[in-house]
């Protein structure tokens, strides 16, 4: 690439400085503006050396090492476009990508991480969102990042590498989490999930705070010492990819065509209709919606107590409960 090099560089610098402008008015690190200095200081375009924008019919692939120029400056400004990156397609099906900025920005102060957590992160990805831990801990060896497959943690290792970061990267299934690594302050999913594994409140420290993807909303729990957690769903909407192995998505709910006509184009009642499924008809679900003056995200929270998984609206030993897979 010779003395283009050097210009892709400055194209990729003066797209980062925009996504942070971008994600300051968004007001996703309001609550914890030290987490901009991680944005500024982790080049996402490293972890990004390729990725797939979708296009009618299909995924176009934009790279670094693309012959054009045009087409190389193409990616370095589309890597810090503030919208999730594919990053990796099977039979034509996302599994792995790179999430929106401002997304993990507000995750990531949803977590409220401080000086000294030991962390646990599902879903390496990219590699990306281990580094933006690293750096705001000032300590690769606090993170510990897990993934499926070799596909995905080889690469997000070497990312990180060249980005020069190194946290512990693990090959496996993040539904177990990593014990040999435990306890744990923090434990951040990058995978929606249908659950809450209970591995990961075991490997918890008291205290520790989790936030999870599950049914489309972030989940923050708290960890107490008897190994109970607990907590709501933020006002956040999330969508990631679903977690893998024995984890993994449970099937579709049952059909609702027999709800009145536009039920299910309301989102607060889709999210309902996500929690209860299994548990509770769509006709009941959407009775129960209506009563409770259709509740959005945050009245809604998640208990783990020994065995027991279960979902609620407003009160976790109140009426409306159901249980979780």
């Amino acid at each position: 690439m010779g003395a283009y090099d050097s210009e892709l560089t400055a194209v990729a610098a003066e797209a980062r400085a925009a996504l942070i402008r971008q994600i300051d008015r968004d007001g996703a690190w309001r609550a914890d503006p030290v987490w901009r200095e991680a944005f500024a200081g982790v080049p996402r375009h490293l972890f990004v050396p390729y990725y797939y924008v979708g296009v009618f019919g299909g995924y176009e692939r934009h790279a670094a090492d693309d012959p054009d120029p045009a087409g190389r400056e193409r990616w370095a400004r589309g890597a810090y476009a503030d919208a999730p990156l594919a990053t990796r397609l099977h039979d034509g099906e996302l599994v792995s990508s790179s999430s929106q900025p401002s997304l993990m920005a507000r995750m990531l102060v949803a977590l409220r991480v401080r000086a000294g957590d030991r962390v646990l992160e599902v879903g390496t990805g990219t590699g990306y969102n281990a580094a933006l831990l690293a750096h705001r801990l000032g300590d690769d060896s606090l993170v510990t990042t897990v993934d499926m497959e070799d596909e995905i943690t080889g690469p997000a290792a070497r990312n990180l590498s060249v980005a020069g970061y190194d946290p512990v990267v693990i090959t496996g299934d993040g539904a177990y989490g990593v014990p040999a690594h435990a306890p744990y302050d923090r434990i951040i999913a990058t995978c929606m999930l249908p659950t809450v594994p209970r591995p990961w409140i075991d490997q918890c420290a008291p205290g520790a705070r989790i936030i999870a993807p599950l049914n489309n909303g972030l989940l923050a729990l708290t960890v107490d010492g008897s190994g109970r957690a607990e907590g709501r769903f933020l006002r956040t909407g999330a969508y990631f990819v679903p977690l893998r192995g024995a984890g993994r998505a449970p099937a579709e709910p049952a059909s609702t065509r027999e709800l009145p006509g536009r039920a299910c184009e309301q989102e607060s009642f889709r999210f309902l209709l996500g929690l209860v499924r299994g548990a509770l008809e769509p006709s009941r679900a959407y009775a129960l919606w209506e009563s409770a003056g259709m509740p959005d995200r945050e009245r809604y929270g998640v208990t783990v107590s020994g065995p027991r998984v279960w979902a609620w609206l407003d009160d976790p030993e109140g009426r409306h409960a159901w249980p979780l897979p």
